[in-house]
């Protein structure tokens, strides 16, 4: 995951800029890692990326610049890095932060070990305890990966027990191929982008530009719990946040699985002369921009749609307003009817309030 953006935040003003920048609170000890959304004036989501607090350093090196005070490292996707930048760098301008933001994203490789065995794995390769009491979840260190240093950062982006390094650029290969070899025992394998689409949808992560945009806000979203509204701190977009808050939700992001039984279309019944429907099941691609229907009334469309493996169905993503221009409430939601139209076809849907795949987090807590 090298093409990432990697940037770090430091100065005099850096946490005064955070707070600001941030929506969530990611004012922690050094150590900790924030996932967390940038807003822009009216509420709407500029982006969605994590927070590293840094601790200063003696020197400077790829894993951290020398600064004085609060440092911070954002990790954000590669594909929108420019967009994060753009936005970071017009807040800082416009607010006359003093503080500095730093492109690493070309200095410092990444590659993330997901899943049931990635402790095993990395145990053997990084010099430092892994348990759940040493490394918590949303939480780095730097560490030696065979002997070269790293930061190695509990987190993930498919719902699985896992660990991201971030890895200075002479170091990458080498740190690779120690991480290869010792889990060819453990059955790891190369993972490319179609799984994280895949893993991410089923764990019901969002993708900032398609299930999060500019004109979305994390209240829509299920995102509320990056947004430090419970606090008095101010940042950008708060206002617009409490005032949607306060007047009601006119639209939800909502999870659909596919019920992937559907009528056939009409058939010639063994030569009689008499159409029949006959019942049919395969599996349904979906794509985005399909219709959503609830109760007989097109509600909404898909954003992004992908088949997720360990439910062995397909889900989609899509926003959800009322017809009758009213706040969309979460009953609203659940006593609704679904069904999503592909090409001229609808298929029954059941809509979900929480993911269907590990609601409860166990697995990133290394539970299975």
């Amino acid at each position: 995951m090298s093409y990432f953006g990697k940037f770090y935040l430091v100065g005099a003003d850096a946490s005064k800029a955070a707070d600001w920048l941030f929506s969530a609170d990611v004012s922690r000890p050094p150590g900790s890692t924030v996932y967390t959304c940038m807003l822009n004036p009216q509420g709407g989501t500029e982006s969605d990326l994590t927070v590293s607090r840094l601790a200063p350093g003696p020197e400077a090196s790829a894993l951290a610049p020398a600064f004085e005070g609060d440092g911070f490292y954002l990790a954000v996707g590669g594909a929108v890095a420019q967009h994060n930048w753009s936005h970071i760098t017009t807040v800082l301008q416009d607010q006359r932060f003093r503080c500095q933001l730093i492109d690493s994203s070309e200095d410092l490789g990444m590659i993330s070990i997901q899943g049931p065995a990635s402790r095993a794995v990395l145990q053997e390769v990084l010099d430092a305890d892994l348990s759940n009491e040493a490394f918590p979840f949303s939480t780095h260190k730097l560490v030696r990966a065979a002997g070269h240093l790293v930061r190695a950062m509990r987190l993930s982006f498919v719902g699985e027990l896992g660990w991201e390094l971030h890895i200075p650029r002479p170091s990458c290969v080498p740190v690779y191929q120690a991480v290869m070899a010792v889990g060819a025992k453990h059955g790891l394998v190369n993972a490319g982008y179609r799984a994280i689409d895949s893993l991410s949808i089923e764990k019901g992560y969002r993708h900032w530009h398609a299930d999060l945009r500019p004109d979305d806000s994390p209240l829509e979203a299920g995102l509320a719990f990056t947004c430090k509204l419970r606090s008095s701190t101010p940042f950008l977009g708060r206002e617009a946040l409490e005032k949607q808050r306060a007047e009601g939700l006119r639209r939800r992001l909502v999870c659909f699985t596919v019920d992937e039984t559907s009528l056939s279309p009409a058939t010639w019944d063994g030569g009689s002369g008499v159409p029949a429907l006959s019942c049919f099941s395969r599996k349904v691609p979906m794509f985005g921009l399909e219709a959503i229907w609830r109760d007989g009334q097109a509600v909404g469309h898909i954003r992004r749609a992908d088949f997720g493996f360990a439910i062995d169905k397909t889900l989609a993503y899509g926003y959800v307003r009322d017809p009758s221009g009213g706040p969309v409430s979460l009953d609203f939601v659940k006593n609704g009817s679904y069904s999503l139209e592909r090409m001229g076809v609808t298929y029954p849907a059941q809509a979900h309030v929480k993911s269907p795949f590990d609601p409860d987090n166990k697995r990133v807590k290394g539970i299975y």
